[in-house]
């Protein structure tokens, strides 16, 4: 592991450099307060600190001050070193943002016990981080298919309108629905549904660009976020989506199950369109696909819709 000694003073520094190096640590130097921020302030910054109270430039509390007023995901664990005694020393020095206050000259054993207990911190920091965004990404994700979940693809569609504000971007949504989903279930089990809601996700998942989105919306409607992507170029990635499910049954424990899509793209280049907005046209959308037959693409591309595509299983004309 990593850890950062700030100290001006090059005797000191070379005996920390000596003791921590036989402890297994690597060692970071800095030889001032500005210097020591610096290195802190890297992408691979030391998660362990040594920190000289009296330093030139920038001491070592306005140092553990400007550490602490940011916002920093990974922690970094510092130990004050000074040759300042007193209560009242001490308790400044942790309210400047010190974990632990070691008084010079110090006991190598009891620097070597207190780094020790830092380490144990920060390694559970790091854990505590790890936990958290597993959580985080499983309270964003539909626990079926593994898709985004109503609330996070909502949530996509709103920053992506909020960088498209900025960037002058079209974006593009398409609403999709498993045809005839409920004669599945009545027909073969509600297991057999699941099979078909999975296999239908990882198609559409296995089609998107790297920076597209797509959710389970609710039921069997999936959304897809389409970013910087114009209507004719969403209508086309709709219809492959419509071909690559309706071209492959889906084999599951019950029976060989026949699927397909309808799907409706709607597309925003309004600065003002809002969320609601752009789902609520390709919902329209999507209706018109299955009021027309089902297994068909249909569009909104402003104010009065688009012609449909009819292309039932084979690919596209245009």
């Amino acid at each position: 592991m990593q850890i950062l000694v700030a100290e001006d003073d090059a005797v000191t520094r070379r005996l920390l450099e000596v003791h921590l190096g036989r402890w297994g640590f690597d060692v970071v130097e800095a030889r001032d307060g500005s210097e020591a921020w610096q290195v802190l302030q890297s992408s691979e910054a030391p998660r362990l600190a040594l920190v000289d109270w009296m330093m030139p430039g920038m001491d070592g509390l306005e140092l553990c001050r400007r550490m602490r007023r940011g916002s920093c995901d990974q922690y970094t664990y510092i130990i004050l070193l000074t040759a300042l005694t007193g209560e009242e020393n001490l308790c400044t020095g942790m309210d400047a943002g010190a974990d632990d206050y070691l008084t010079k000259p110090f006991n190598v054993n009891e620097l070597q016990v207190r780094l020790r207990a830092g380490r144990r911190i920060v390694e559970l920091q790091d854990q505590l981080i790890t936990t958290r965004e597993v959580l985080r990404e499983k309270a964003s994700r539909d626990p079926l298919t593994g898709l985004w979940n109503h609330e996070e693809i909502v949530g996509c569609l709103a920053r992506e309108l909020s960088r498209a504000r900025r960037s002058g971007q079209p974006v593009s949504v398409v609403m999709a629905d498993i045809d005839h989903f409920k004669g599945v279930n009545d027909r073969y089990g509600h297991l057999a549904g699941d099979v078909v809601l999975r296999a239908v996700a990882q198609k559409m998942q296995g089609r998107m660009r790297p920076y597209d989105c797509v959710g389970r919306y609710g039921g069997e409607e999936f959304l897809v976020v389409l970013a910087g992507c114009s209507a004719e170029s969403a209508q086309a990635l709709a219809e492959r989506l419509r071909l690559s499910v309706c071209r492959e049954p889906v084999d599951t424990p019950d029976g060989i199950v026949a699927t397909s899509l309808s799907l409706g793209v709607a597309t925003c280049s309004d600065a003002s369109c809002q969320p609601a907005d752009l789902i609520r046209s390709a919902d329209q959308a999507l209706y018109r696909a299955k009021r027309n037959g089902r297994n068909r693409v249909e569009a909104n591309f402003g104010p009065e819709p688009a012609p449909g595509v009819i292309s039932p299983c084979r690919p596209a004309s245009w």
